[in-house]
């Protein structure tokens, strides 16, 4: 691809790395300890560069980490819409409501010029998933390069949730580009160091992208592999009680993004029967049996493999950026 065809993007200053949205996911609870503890040492090396980046470090969740639970009485990475962010403050809202609206100030405000440019949300599943970074666009360019440069040095899936229909609400939503990273199996509450590593190369990978992104290094473009999300599919369930009748099929445990074929093994109700995968099509399963979705109705994910194009890429001249910021304020103006 000629240079002349390379998209030109803005220069990525600040970047947060947010751990403990959940209170009980622990391998971004205690990676995001301790790139706290080691802060001073970063700062002291960035305040020598000449283009520093801004790396923040937020524990997201402080309450719910306290007392290791998901959440303390709402869940916190579904409070990040703009109704939410900007509706009238009572001191009976929910703790993780006024939460949302704190993180928002620290790194928005949501939509506005003076967010910052990146957010990479760390959670665990308990579902086998390996390392997956999910998106809710399939067009962030910044984003699905910074996921092939992570493929080419660990294994790694993308994630598409299409919200085109609705606003994303999630704490990385915030960010003018953003990303949960996702890693599992691990049990809610419980740090395994196999993936607490996993993470913590993941994001050294994020911050190094960054880094060679600002410096002007030119990202080729390519194919990448995203998986888009279909629909859920809830369990079984007494029509009386709404209690589950059924549990994830053996031969279905474990096999996230494994394809699911139509009349494949889904569940296996307690009664010993096995019930059918009903679908018209075969999908990947994702998040299968994940424990904290149960309250939510959901029993695994499936999803569409697509191969997506994306361009090549490279940060923006300081004189590219005046005259982007320029056009905008014009913009704004008229």
């Amino acid at each position: 691809m000629e240079v002349d065809e390379v998209v030109c993007l803005p220069r990525l200053s600040r970047v947060a790395v947010c751990g403990g949205t959940h209170g009980n996911e622990l391998s971004g609870v205690y990676l995001v300890r301790e790139l706290l503890k080691a802060e001073k040492k970063v700062r002291k090396k960035e305040e020598e560069e000449e283009e520093p980046l801004s790396v923040q470090m937020v524990l997201s969740n402080p309450r719910a980490m306290q007392q290791c639970r998901r959440y303390i009485d709402t869940d916190l990475n579904r409070c990040f819409t703009h109704a939410t962010l900007n509706g009238s403050t009572s001191d009976s809202d929910p703790y993780e409501m006024i939460r949302s609206r704190e993180l928002n100030a620290m790194l928005g405000p949501k939509g506005s010029p003076k967010a910052v440019d990146l957010v990479c949300d760390l959670h665990n599943t308990t579902a086998n998933m390996g390392l997956c970074l999910i998106a809710y666009s399939d067009c962030d360019w910044i984003c699905l390069h910074i996921f092939r440069h992570l493929q080419a040095n660990i294994p790694l899936r993308y994630i598409h949730f299409d919200v085109s229909s609705k606003e994303s609400y999630s704490l990385d939503s915030v960010g003018k580009h953003g990303f949960a990273m996702e890693i599992g199996p691990q049990p809610h509450g419980v740090v395994r160091s196999n993936i607490y590593t996993a993470m913590k190369v993941g994001v050294q990978h994020v911050l190094d992208w960054v880094r060679f992104f600002n410096s002007g290094t030119i990202f080729e473009g390519g194919f990448v592999d995203v998986f888009t999300m279909v629909k859920h599919i809830d369990y079984p369930r007494d029509s009386e009680t709404h209690n589950i009748t059924a549990a994830i099929h053996p031969q279905l445990q474990d096999r996230d993004f494994c394809l699911l074929h139509p009349e494949d093994a889904l569940f296996q109700t307690f009664s010993g029967e096995t019930l059918r995968y009903k679908g018209n099509e075969p999908l990947y399963p994702f998040f299968v049996n994940e424990c904290a979705y149960y309250e939510k109705g959901i029993a695994l994910s499936l999803a569409r493999k697509r191969h997506v194009m994306i361009p090549a890429i490279r940060v923006q001249t300081e004189q590219e950026q005046q005259a982007n910021e320029q056009g905008f304020a014009s913009e704004e103006e008229e």
